[in-house]
């Protein structure tokens, strides 16, 4: 038996060694500031490091070799553990801006809410602008769900519905100017988060009319209590990015994983599931959940949470947030009918 054990050992170290090498490669690529012909020779070092390692572990020399690569990995870890997220830099001018919010009693005020006239896909006239909100008048939450990547991955958008507004949240990467999202690179500490908060007709209908994205609309089954926990947590957690700015990450800290965290610091019971991963079957799951509308069936619900069409009908209306809305089903249709019910 003690054959196996030592081969299972050298199996899980072998593996180890290769997903560290993995990851100290592609973090040294993405973030080591030098210049490009000289992170390929430093990450090339490195991976013939680890092939010594790998080539070693089965002679004489394996002590010798896995700890000339333990103290590399770990100075690689100590510099990683420094990189901090850049507060001021050339942003492009869709993220240049923070949104950040105060409380006065049931006022909420927030500055820099993003009003962009978008006359292509990345091309805007830019507006940022002050806007405030009556709590007491916050209704609804909806979810829009943004395709981009297929039916696997889409961008996630939540409103919130006033009596006579709608605040669009998206949580996003947070680029330079010229830069590019890349789930790949926004595993490595590449680019900051951003909450921006904005009018529909801005962050939804560049999507829908300009981009070519395939919008969908989905009413959540929230009370306006509930809606107003989670938007007071957007703009605390807004606040907060304004002072200490943090990392986006494509897997732990992006549109879906943000949004579920806030989620959860107000209460709301999010158990973990794969789609809150490949988060195109988020409305799969918010449905099994009963968080949308339970009154039709999920194939009906998707039919109907089409946009796109809509959306270039309203394309220039100050009607547009209604007009997108129309025939999509919503929890509060059914609340609003059985209030009217005679008792």
């Amino acid at each position: 038996m003690p054959w196996i054990l030592r081969l299972i050992a050298r199996t899980a170290l072998l593996a180890a060694v290769v997903l560290a090498s993995i990851w100290c490669a592609l973090a040294l690529w993405y973030r080591l500031p030098v210049p490009e012909t000289l992170r390929a020779a430093v990450v090339t070092l490195f991976l013939l490091l680890a092939l010594a390692t790998i080539a070693a572990m089965f002679s004489r020399l394996r002590l010798a070799a896995f700890g000339a690569f333990v103290v590399t990995l770990g100075s690689t870890a100590i510099w990683w553990s420094t990189l901090r997220p850049a507060d001021n830099a050339d942003w492009a001018p869709d993220v240049a801006r923070q949104v950040t919010g105060s409380i006065k009693g049931d006022r909420l005020v927030l500055t820099n809410v993003r009003d962009f006239g978008w006359l292509t896909g990345q091309d805007a006239t830019e507006r940022w602008v002050t806007r405030s909100y009556d709590l007491d008048k916050l209704r609804t939450l909806d979810l829009f769900m943004s395709y981009w990547a297929g039916p696997e991955m889409a961008h996630v958008i939540l409103s919130f519905g006033f009596e006579d507004a709608y605040l669009a949240w998206s949580i996003e990467v947070r680029r330079t100017q010229g830069g590019e999202f890349s789930p790949v690179a926004d595993l490595f500490k590449s680019n900051p988060l951003i909450l921006v908060a904005a009018d529909e007709r801005d962050v939804v209908r560049v999507r829908s009319n300009l981009r070519g994205e395939d919008v969908q609309l989905y009413r959540l089954n929230a009370s306006p209590e509930a809606a107003r926990r989670l938007l007071l947590e957007y703009v605390s957690d807004a606040n907060e990015l304004a002072i200490r700015p943090q990392f986006y990450n494509s897997l732990t800290t992006n549109c879906t994983t943000t949004a579920v965290k806030m989620m959860r610091a107000v209460g709301a019971s999010i158990p973990f599931d794969w789609r809150l991963i490949v988060n195109g079957y988020l409305p799969d799951y918010a449905y099994g959940r009963g968080a949308l509308d339970t009154r039709v069936s999920l194939a009906a619900l998707k039919e109907s949470a089409h946009i796109d069409a809509r959306a270039r009908l309203a394309n220039g209306s100050p009607q547009f947030s209604q007009l997108i809305r129309v025939g999509v089903p919503s929890p509060q249709d059914m609340a609003s009918a059985n209030s009217t019910k005679p008792e």
